[in-house]
């Protein structure tokens, strides 16, 4: 049979078949004098046993050993049950992450305990500020995520709900902020702030303290997005909370 008869017969396209002959996996046979490879039965065995194997997951590299060796193949299943195992794992811990986002309503980019902490739409936040916010959230999942996932989760679950949706004005009175806004609504915003954020900021205050690439990243992520006088705001309302935490030293204006 000629290599298109070979390939349809198997499933397999006329291109793999030219790979494992690159690879060593399948022989060559002799031409024709016409110049076409002559396929016979036994090749076509040689190709369903190798196509059966890949699908079960076995590495082109391991198949030489495998196809001629049935001891090798036995002890490369026990390795590609344990692979399966887990990948079904990791197959059911995704399913429970998109199961978490559904019913919390997080973006699909977001860590679901992280959607607390995101602002309602009655915040009136701008567009552009909702996006940076997310931005935020986004950034310090990972950052703190990566080292201590289960942690983070742990501490996030006991935020009251209700102490961040009264937040929520705090929350318009900052993006409101602007060149102009006279220096006592400044002061005042930011005694309100710390005011209101003095439960979670003592709720926080038994975690380690957060690596500092991690707060030199996320102000950077603020100082590209926010106004400058936001900026410094949310800089002054930050050191209040961590000199009350961990008095460290002088206070810093």
């Amino acid at each position: 049979m000629l290599s298109s008869e070979l390939a349809e017969l198997a499933g397999v396209t006329v291109r793999t078949l030219r790979h494992y002959h690159q690879i060593g996996l399948l022989p060559e046979p002799p031409r024709s004098t016409g110049g076409y490879r002559r396929y016979d039965v036994g090749d076509l065995v040689r190709l369903l046993r190798i196509t059966r194997l890949t699908a079960l997951g076995i590495p082109l590299s391991a198949l030489p050993a495998v196809l001629d060796d049935p001891a090798a193949a036995e002890d490369l299943l026990d390795e590609l049950d344990r692979q399966a195992a887990a990948e079904i794992e990791r197959l059911n811990a995704r399913r429970a992450d998109i199961a978490a986002l559904r019913s919390s309503g997080s973006p699909p980019d977001l860590p679901p305990e992280l959607s607390v902490l995101r602002s309602g739409p009655e915040a009136g936040m701008p567009e552009d500020m909702a996006r940076h916010e997310h931005e935020q959230l986004v950034l310090l999942g990972h950052l703190l995520g990566e080292h201590d996932s289960a942690g983070l989760t742990a501490l996030l679950s006991g935020v009251d709900r209700e102490m961040l949706a009264g937040m929520e004005p705090l929350t318009a009175r900052f993006y409101a902020l602007g060149p102009d806004t006279p220096d006592d609504e400044v002061a005042s915003l930011i005694e309100d702030w710390v005011t209101g954020l003095k439960p979670l900021s003592e709720q926080l205050a038994s975690a380690p303290a957060p690596d500092p690439k991690v707060s030199a990243l996320l102000d950077e992520l603020n100082e590209r997005a926010l106004k400058p006088i936001q900026h410094r705001v949310l800089r002054r309302i930050l050191q209040l909370l961590e000199h009350g935490q961990r008095p460290t030293g002088p206070e810093q204006s």
